[in-house]
């Protein structure tokens, strides 16, 4: 296998630690960071949710833009040097989803430069389609670093589902945790940022990536069955391009955000693809201590498999990374050290 791109450094601001040795520890020891929020979801009892305990009370664009910034300082931290030659491209959630924190991308953009005092760059753009935003980012990262326009990427996803709006649409929609509905998830928020650079033999790399979409999404107007196409179609991308077939994986991590729509998805990729004897395959997921944290998913994710395979306790080598839209956007992305080969 060939790496595209290396894993310099990482960032997080969570529920559970507002940066990533301390989110990373919370998340491996199966701490969460559930608690009563003021939103209702009955006359009588209050809604579950995972909020970052901030030392400020901010709201909308001002939060989303101090969440980011945390997680982008904090990866800047470890790699100085990177200031001032890095591309920022930042996941946002999807422009249609009802009650989204924010108004204007690119005030958002400008805002978090600010506050980190990170001059605008040529380069920098925004992803908003969600959860498997940062797939489409990693994507388009290492175009860019292949094309030799840049030296780093950062790439920075933030989001938040506790808005007033947010919660009332999927209240209605029977889409949260609540006491009378078992098959639904708890709204969360996050930021989480990923340095990539040219590869160079580094300790985690990107090697292969895949894009699809699934005509049967968890919205789709024909009520089509779900065979997990679009997912197991994203899975074969990223496996072509290493040449290795999912026997070869040592574990999986999944934006697995609590409906059982994504955990059948998530089978059926393995029924549709493992074949022949292999090892056991681990599947981890952030929305066990984190709840739905969209776009900020797919970073943070490869924050943690960076984080593990840095201090040992990776459940294996190679990973691969996984997230899907509500929309039916899938991205699959396999990392690994170079020992993966």
């Amino acid at each position: 296998m060939s790496a595209s791109l290396d894993i310099v450094s990482v960032g997080m601001v969570t529920a559970v630690g507002l940066d990533g040795p301390s989110s990373c520890a919370a998340m491996r020891a199966r701490l969460n960071g559930f608690q009563e929020t003021h939103f209702q979801q009955s006359p009588d009892a209050r809604l579950t949710g995972a909020p970052v305990p901030l030392p400020r009370n901010w709201i909308g664009e001002k939060r989303m833009a101090h969440l980011a910034a945390g997680a982008i300082s904090e990866a800047f931290e470890a790699e100085p040097q990177a200031r001032g030659q890095t591309a920022l491209i930042l996941c946002l959630p999807e422009e249609d989803r009802p009650g989204r924190p924010l108004r204007d991308n690119s005030a958002l953009l400008r805002r978090i430069g600010d506050i980190i005092q990170l001059a605008p760059h040529d380069h920098s753009r925004i992803v908003a389609h969600g959860r498997p935003s940062g797939h489409a980012a990693f994507d388009h990262a290492r175009r860019l670093l292949a094309s030799g326009k840049v030296s780093y990427v950062m790439i920075a996803g933030v989001d938040s589902y506790l808005t007033a709006a947010t919660i009332t649409h999927y209240l209605m929609g029977g889409r949260l945790l609540t006491a009378g509905n078992s098959d639904g998830f708890i709204p969360g928020e996050a930021a989480a940022a990923v340095l990539c650079t040219r590869p160079n033999s580094g300790s985690f790399q990107l090697f292969g990536l895949g894009l699809a979409r699934e005509a049967a999404s968890i919205y789709n107007k024909d009520d089509l069955p779900l065979r997990a196409s679009g997912m197991t179609s994203a899975y074969d991308a990223a496996f072509q391009e290493t040449g290795i077939d999912m026997s070869r994986l040592g574990y999986r991590i999944s934006d697995l955000v609590g409906e059982q729509y994504w955990f059948k998805q998530a089978a059926l990729v393995t029924l549709r693809l493992l074949r022949g004897r292999h090892e056991f395959q681990d599947l981890w997921s952030p929305a066990e201590s984190l709840g739905n944290i969209g776009a900020a998913v797919v970073p943070l994710m490869v924050g943690m498999a960076w984080t593990a395979a840095r201090k040992g306790y990776a459940a294996g080598n190679p990973v691969l990374i996984e997230a899907s839209s509500d929309a039916g956007a899938c991205g699959a992305a396999l990392f690994g050290s170079g020992t993966a080969a």
